[in-house]
């Protein structure tokens, strides 16, 4: 068979053919070099659309351009919230903080809600004083402050979420911190810090401008904020005990939340709400009184060996009236020490957030105690200042001491006569009244005297107890074992928690229980012999000497976790009495000598008071009505 060979035209239409298809491929798929090309040309087109557009939102901040704000007044309500979306492409637009900073203070405010995001009193350690960590009041998100807008379309608006631009200047030596939300060049929202060298207060300022045709001015703006209190101290069930909301409303009077459990509560005028954590505060003042205010308080201590952060959950929520369409409170900030003389310095009623007692036990620690320890204290060391303290107390109140050791010994001396008295008379109780108080007339006993220099020492009592928790110059001042006087004195950790008690033995309760079992133990003896028990009525003897050993077991628990100032001054309190009490007892009061003046004014006239006349003739007077139910039942 004959092979069939190529012809030179079809080999000529092959070479057209594949001479058509790479040219058709070539122009089909670019080269690597078009394509970087044409790449760089794409980016470079999305670059100049960016710029145009951030050149168009940029010019709503200018006086020269008002684009977005025209757009927006052309929007009406329907775009009322493009008023402030702007924002996000600002400068400020990003997590940056501007620092105020004086001797006293720190602050750090976010650009991001226009707040204080950081609030740290300088100077001051939580714990102990070796442990490195400063005091935290706002720190981590702890905090929140907020304000809440309604458009008029009824849209909702929270600072919290929006950026602020920060501006810092000078007023003379005061740092001014102007935080803006703007929605035009002349349109904004302004937070206004003004911080003074040498000052925990801080000036601060809500003020709109332009806003009236976006938002809705006929309802006020709601103010919240918020606060989640770090543990600052060593005890946090101690510092708990003192933490809490206090304010002021109506022109100067004070209140506040329940301390143990969760609470709330609606006030009216209030001119300043303070979150108080025991030894420091952070208060927010106003000069325009807000027209109500909501305040809460929640427990976060649920567990001492797992929640040991935080101790309570504050919450705040005031709202802030439109004048003319606009907004304008001045207020202030305080982020401190819970220190009354700092407090009172400032003249505006602060000093109410320190528990210092009501009535005649605030005045005591405010007039007297005070002024007292803060003159021991500028030449002595704060532990021997307790002990000098103390004793100016026991010497004060010796006379009283003596008034009721007095009492007591005259009751022992007549207790025979009482006996015979209640003997003779057993049948008839209210001749034995009656036979009783003529005793006690003659022989010139009042037999109230001895509570009464008794219920005289309670204000001074209490007064104290009050005194040494808030008296805030003790913080981490040590004494012998104690690295801390206002808290407690652990000599001892326990491997275990034991209720009430506590994970620790504090040495100064103890030497306290032991001096107030003695004391106790003096006293109780002499009183269970004063006076004998009345029919109908319970033993007081045997009720005190029960308490002889209730009252040390009761303050060994209780002030185990009390500030150890407080139980080293009622150490010192109960030796010094017992020591007086023995002096009295042995060189002063004689038994020969009381019994003696007592028979001699059993021989004198005596005259019934008003108070022993009224009682004589109220006695007559139900025996006789007994006497008449006794003939009539005959």
């Amino acid at each position: 068979m004959e092979e069939k060979k190529l012809d030179y035209k079809s080999a000529i239409g092959f070479a057209l053919i594949a001479v058509l298809l790479g040219w058709m491929l070539f122009n089909q798929v670019p080269t690597q070099e078009e394509l970087d090309k044409e790449k760089a040309e794409k980016e470079k087109v999305e670059q100049e659309k960016q710029a145009k557009l951030a050149d168009e939102k940029t010019a709503v901040i200018t006086e020269q351009d008002s684009i977005v704000t025209d757009s927006v007044k052309q929007a009406g309500l329907r775009d009322a919230l493009g008023a402030f979306a702007y924002s996000a492409s600002l400068p400020s637009a990003k997590d940056a903080v501007t620092e105020l900073k004086n001797d006293k203070l720190l602050l750090e405010v976010s650009n991001k809600g226009g707040y204080i995001s950081v609030a740290t009193p300088l100077g001051f350690e939580q714990f102990s004083k070796d442990s490195g960590e400063m005091v935290k009041i706002i720190k981590d998100n702890n905090a929140d402050f907020n304000l809440q807008f309604k458009t008029k379309d009824n849209r909702i608006l929270n600072t919290r979420d929006m950026y602020f631009e920060p501006e810092l200047t000078k007023n003379g030596e005061n740092q001014v911190l102007t935080m803006r939300l703007k929605a035009g060049a002349n349109a904004f929202l302004e937070y206004r810090y003004e911080m003074t060298p040498g000052q925990y207060m801080v000036d601060f300022s809500i003020r709109t401008q332009g806003l009236s045709q976006v938002l809705d001015t006929s309802n006020p703006i709601d103010l919240e904020w918020k606060l989640k209190t770090y543990r600052n101290e060593k005890s946090i069930s101690y510092e708990n005990r003192y933490t809490q909301v206090i304010y002021e409303y109506e022109d100067g009077k004070d209140d506040d939340l329940s301390v143990g459990s969760n609470d709330s509560e609606k006030a009216d005028d209030v001119t300043y709400v303070a979150f108080k954590q025991h030894l420091f505060t952070s208060i927010l003042l106003t000069d325009k009184a807000f027209k109500t205010a909501d305040l809460a308080s929640e427990n976060l201590v649920k567990d001492e060996e797992v929640d040991t952060l935080y101790t309570k959950q504050f919450t705040a929520k005031m709202p802030l009236e439109f004048d003319g369409g606009e907004l304008s409170y001045n207020m202030d900030w305080y982020y401190g020490p819970a220190d009354y003389k700092i407090l009172n310095s400032y003249d505006r009623n602060l000093d109410e957030v320190i528990p210092l007692g009501w009535g005649i036990f605030g005045w005591i620690n405010r007039y007297i105690f005070i002024k007292v320890f803060a003159f021991l204290s500028l030449f002595l060391p704060y532990g021997i200042g307790i002990i000098i303290f103390t004793i100016l107390v026991r010497l004060v109140m010796s006379p009283v001491t003596y008034k009721s050791y007095l009492s007591q010994a005259k009751m022992k001396v007549i207790r025979p006569e009482i006996q015979e008295i209640n003997e003779k008379y057993k049948k008839d109780p209210m001749k034995k009244q009656q036979e009783t108080m003529k005793l006690y007339n003659k022989a010139g006993v009042n037999p109230m005297a001895g509570c009464l220099p008794a219920l005289m020492q309670i204000p001074v009592f209490y007064a104290l107890f009050q005194f040494f928790p808030s008296y805030f110059d003790l913080r981490q001042k040590s004494f012998l074992w104690a690295d801390d006087l206002s808290s407690y004195d652990s000599v001892y950790h326990l491997p275990f928690r034991i209720p009430l008690y506590g994970d620790h033995v504090s040495l100064f309760p103890i030497l306290a229980s032991i001096a107030i079992f003695f004391y106790m133990k003096m006293t109780t003896g002499d009183q269970s012999m004063s006076a004998p028990p009345q029919e109908g009525m319970p033993d007081m003897s045997k009720m005190m000497k029960v308490m002889i050993y209730i009252s040390p077991v009761m303050m060994l628990i209780f002030f185990n976790n009390y500030a150890s100032g407080l139980s080293l001054y009622y150490f010192i309190s109960n030796t010094i009495t017992i020591g007086i009490m023995f002096v009295i007892k042995n060189y002063i009061v004689n038994d020969e000598k009381i019994h003696a003046k007592i028979q001699e004014n059993k021989t004198k006239p005596k005259k019934q008071g008003r108070f022993q006349k009224k009682m004589q003739e109220m006695m007559e007077q139900a025996q006789e009505q007994q006497k008449k139910q006794q003939q009539n039942k005959r």
